[in-house]
């Protein structure tokens, strides 16, 4: 099983304060890693570290490596706005833009030159098809993104993110804002772009992170304490802070 990216002493500061300590870890190939671990420990942190969001974010610093296909992000020569392209992102509440649908998609294609007219209409189209959406949009696609529920919201906005051919997904709690029933779309729609996609997923729902993930992260206080296939971390973790977690009796 190849590794897409690995993770070699990490560590990542907001200005004095050291948000992640010392990381190391591996991310599979078309795989579903999750990282769970309770609010502020640095999983979000980490996501955004991995495509250099937090580069946005005055008096950040990050020490050590993190490498895509064996190059680092953080040597100087890397090319943000293309590292970004390869890594997208969705965040943790549905963010259309006040656009149409099309629009939304098109967006990112038209800006990268990767194609236009007819081309780009088929792009649209197998990017919403992908993101299991295109059947409850498709004679809709000039009306206004807004008009979507949170749930096509969140799934427009994983075909907005496919749709600049990205080799990485990275998911900000995705089914945060959504119903159980919107939720367990977005669980299935994750399992099937795992076939093509290398998917990195933040959630604070244990249930998720079992059912979804192929390997789970468990995050504290800034520092990865286990980390191995979802099957072990529920069912024989290594470490009893990991245990005392996922049972409930520390959080």
């Amino acid at each position: 099983m190849q590794n897409k990216i690995e993770v070699s002493d990490f560590n990542f500061f907001y200005g004095e304060f050291q948000a992640l300590i010392d990381l190391n870890l591996s991310i599979r190939e078309k795989q579903i890693t999750a990282l769970i671990g309770p609010s502020g420990c640095g999983k979000s942190t980490f996501l955004r570290c991995l495509n250099r969001m937090n580069d946005t974010i005055d008096g950040t610093r990050a020490e050590g490596r993190v490498l895509l296909d064996g190059k680092n992000v953080y040597d100087p020569d890397v090319d943000v706005v293309e590292l970004r392209q390869r890594i997208g992102m969705v965040f943790q509440r549905p963010n259309p833009f006040p656009q149409s649908i099309y629009e939304n998609v098109a967006y990112g294609p038209r800006i990268l030159s990767l194609a236009k007219g007819a081309k780009l209409d088929q792009l649209v189209q197998k990017s919403l098809e992908d993101a299991v959406l295109w059947n409850e949009v498709r004679h809709r696609l000039k009306d206004s993104a807004m008009s979507l529920n949170p749930g096509q919201q969140q799934r427009l906005c994983i075909a907005r993110a496919i749709a600049v051919a990205p080799e990485v997904i990275l998911m900000d709690e995705p089914c945060s804002a959504l119903d159980p029933v919107a939720t367990l779309k977005v669980e299935e729609l994750m399992r099937e772009l795992a076939q093509d996609y290398t998917i990195v997923i933040v959630t604070h729902n244990m249930q998720q992170a079992a059912r979804a993930s192929d390997w789970t992260g468990f995050f504290w206080l800034g520092r990865l304490v286990e980390f191995a296939e979802t099957a072990n971390i529920f069912g024989s973790p290594k470490e009893e802070l990991t245990e005392a977690y996922i049972t409930g009796r520390r959080g």
